[in-house]
This record gives C-alpha cells, sequence and structure tokens, in this order.
C-alpha cells in the first residue's frame, strides 16, 4: 500500500469513526493533525455525519477542536440542519450555542423544520434567535 492509499484509508476511517460516534478515535486524529473539517466528495464534514447519526460525543469534540459550523455539503446542509432532521435537541441546543446559523445553506435548519413540520425544532430555532 502506498502513502497516499494509506492517508485514503485513515481519512475513510475517520468518517466511519465520525458516523458511529468514536469520538476518542476522532480525538486522536485531531490531535496528530487531522482536520476537524475534513470533507468527503459530497462535501460531508466530520461534523456533518456525526450530526446525521446523532453522535452527541463525536459532536461535542469536533466543535471543541474548532469544526466550522457553517460549512455546507453538496445538498445545501448544514450540520445543525442534520441535527434538526434527526430531532436532536441536545445537538440542535450545541450547535446554537456555538453560533450556528438556523438560516445557513439551500437546506437549512429552518427549511428543514419547515419543510418536515417539525414544530417542536422550529421552535427551537425560534429561541435562539
Amino acid at each position: 500500500m502506498t502513502t497516499s492509499e494509506n492517508v485514503l484509508e485513515v481519512y475513510r476511517y475517520a468518517f466511519d469513526c465520525a458516523r458511529s460516534g468514536d469520538g476518542t478515535w476522532l480525538a486522536a486524529f485531531i490531535e496528530a493533525g487531522g482536520s476537524a473539517d475534513l470533507t468527503n466528495d459530497k462535501g460531508d464534514t466530520l461534523l456533518i455525519l456525526a450530526a446525521y447519526h446523532a453522535r452527541v460525543e463525536a459532536v461535542s469534540i469536533l466543535l471543541a477542536a474548532g469544526a466550522d459550523v457553517e460549512r455546507v455539503n453538496d445538498n445545501g446542509q448544514t450540520a445543525l440542519a442534520a441535527a434538526v432532521f434527526r430531532r436532536s435537541r441536545e445537538l440542535v441546543e450545541l450547535f446554537l450555542t456555538a453560533d450556528a446559523n438556523p438560516d445557513t445553506g439551500t437546506r437549512s435548519a429552518t427549511t428543514i423544520a419547515t419543510f418536515f413540520g417539525l414544530d417542536d425544532m422550529a421552535e427551537l430555532l425560534t429561541e435562539h434567535r
């Protein structure tokens, strides 16, 4: 295996850890110099994937490492939008505390809450304005 293949394997594993919520591995990855804003071929960041899979510990670690809460994937979604879609009050509150804008992206958190009739999420977003 070449060095570039090894690096790609590590990056793939980082995305798997974001999905599965392996915060310990993600923290070690970042401490070793890995980017908290690593992005895949669909524009999904580690933070977006962790949020979509409702992995609170992984999201907390990535936020503490300075992950960009305003990054938008190729579908126009942010990590906050993913948290709203998953109806994770805890994650939504984490993102809002980290100054995530509910209106960022073409499929923003606000848009998703409205489109899917997630009144509890829309109310939570409104409370933080």
